[in-house]
């Protein structure tokens, strides 16, 4: 692995580390784990009680990834976790469309001002959709490079 490369890894591992603590700090100590993370979307933490488990799954993956010197398993591991974590979502934006209990009220949604009423549900549903495409290409793409 090139230097810069050790760097990004070693530090999206202590980002992790960080952003680990704080959410074991908002979710047991001040039970705050929906709370919104909006700045933590590019490691999947969407709220302080996925910061605990993506948390670890990043340092883990980052301590793989230098013991094993492999540059190509980050966007790999990144093309996989975007694939399940998108996936996951979209199933959660269309369970949120047609259960009567709304945990995501249309009106506290970004882009709700274009999308009025419910309809910002399958737009949440679509845009999750593109990123599984996304993610699906990407993994075949790396896993590819990966084994020659």
């Amino acid at each position: 692995m090139e230097i810069w490369q050790k760097i990004l890894i070693l530090t999206w591992g202590i980002l992790s580390l960080l952003f680990f603590i704080k959410g074991f700090i908002e979710s047991k100590e001040k039970k705050n784990s929906f709370s919104k993370t909006p700045l933590l979307s590019v490691f999947g933490i969407f709220v302080w009680g996925d910061a605990v488990i993506f948390g670890l799954f990043w340092i883990f993956s980052s301590i793989t990834i230098i013991l094993l010197n492999d540059w190509l398993l980050f966007p790999l591991i990144l093309s996989v976790f975007w694939f399940v974590r998108s996936l996951g979502e979209t199933i959660y934006w269309l369970n949120q469309q047609f259960s009567p209990i709304k945990r995501n009220p249309p009106e506290n949604l970004l882009g709700y001002r274009y999308f009025k009423n419910d309809s910002i549900w399958f737009i949440y549903q679509t845009i999750w959709q593109c990123i599984t495409i996304i993610s699906i290409i990407s993994t075949i793409y790396f896993v590819k490079i990966w084994l020659k």
